[in-house]
């Protein structure tokens, strides 16, 4: 969507990550930010069902006028990567509406005109390494993005980005908004070389809004809607296992054969082999980590991904 000098500019910006990382919490510092400085607002998460490690985004729009539009935005002019992973997930959604105009913030420690060339964008991509930068707890990662946003925007203030921290995260306490506000002002300070980068796309005057085209199904009587699936079933070929960002691993020698893992598993992701030991499926686990926090033994422990590349331990009881 080009900019049109004659219609109202507005900020469509996207922020993908997976659940936990905060890209809620991201949203609604940035839109509370924008806020803080005269603009009007909508930011708001869109997922599925809550859980860990689940591929989900958020997006904000801000205007100085009113903002006639509603729902997913489909010509973004920042999208937020959080975790590159989801990059080779099509359904995650992460390149949908970028064009030549959007610019790309990625959570990545590739190099940038490697990744360019891979993603086939045309538009300006910026990369930082949020581990180099000292960011190793995901759990802060949204403040990171927020705060790195707020930069390439370039029409908020540091002190408008620490009041918007404070005021959404006041019921974490003191230590948590700490965290967050040294995080997020360091990665706005990062991202002083490509302040005001981003430009805003044009508005959609409530005149020229159109709406949404409805698909109508005939009715079909009951006995030719059962629910009844016929096909081979290919849920097995989905590795899910890409969503997680923690695995649990097990240690055998603490383990009880008490099968509490495997029953609380919602997604059948462990079975036990004919002695009574838990094996995972780790291209099925999704890392909701039910698992650790069942065991009694504390036989399952958490262990972050990026501390497995070299094995996958703990897979299987031998």
């Amino acid at each position: 969507m080009e900019k049109d000098e004659g219609s109202p500019s507005l900020y469509r910006i996207r922020f993908h990550g997976r659940g936990g990382q905060g890209m809620k919490t991201a949203s609604r510092i940035l839109g509370s930010a924008l806020f803080q400085e005269g603009f009007q607002v909508q930011d708001a998460p869109r997922y599925g069902a809550e859980r860990r490690g689940a591929p989900i985004f958020a997006y904000v729009r801000a205007s100085r006028d009113p903002i006639n539009e509603r729902g997913i935005i489909h010509a973004p002019d920042l999208v937020i990567v959080a975790d590159e992973t989801l990059l080779s997930i099509p359904a995650a959604g992460v390149l949908h509406g970028v064009a030549a105009a959007t610019v790309l913030l990625v959570n990545s420690g590739e190099n940038v005109e490697s990744l360019q060339a891979r993603l086939n964008v045309a538009g300006r991509l910026i990369a930082f390494a949020a581990e180099k930068e000292g960011l190793h707890d995901l759990r802060y990662v949204g403040a990171a993005c927020a705060g790195a946003a707020a930069r390439l925007i370039g029409v908020i203030s540091r002190s408008s980005l620490e009041v918007a921290i404070r005021d959404e995260l006041a019921h974490l306490g003191d230590a948590i908004i700490k965290n967050n506000l040294q995080l997020a002002l360091g990665f706005y300070d990062l991202m002083a070389p490509h302040v005001g980068v981003v430009t805003p796309g044009r508005g959609i005057s409530a005149l020229d809004y159109r709406n949404p085209e409805w698909v109508d199904f005939p009715f079909e009587e009951a006995r030719l809607s059962v629910p009844a699936v016929f096909a081979p079933g290919t849920s097995a070929r989905l590795k899910t296992g890409l969503w997680r960002t923690e695995r649990p691993v097990l240690d055998p020698d603490l383990c009880k054969r008490c099968s509490l893992c495997a029953t609380y598993c919602p997604e059948n992701a462990i079975t036990l082999d004919r002695q009574g030991y838990p094996n995972i499926d780790y291209d099925h686990c999704k890392g909701c980590l039910l698992c650790v926090e069942q065991c009694p033994a504390h036989a399952m422990r958490t262990v972050p991904e990026h501390d497995t590349a070299g094995g996958r331990k703990g897979e299987e009881h031998s």
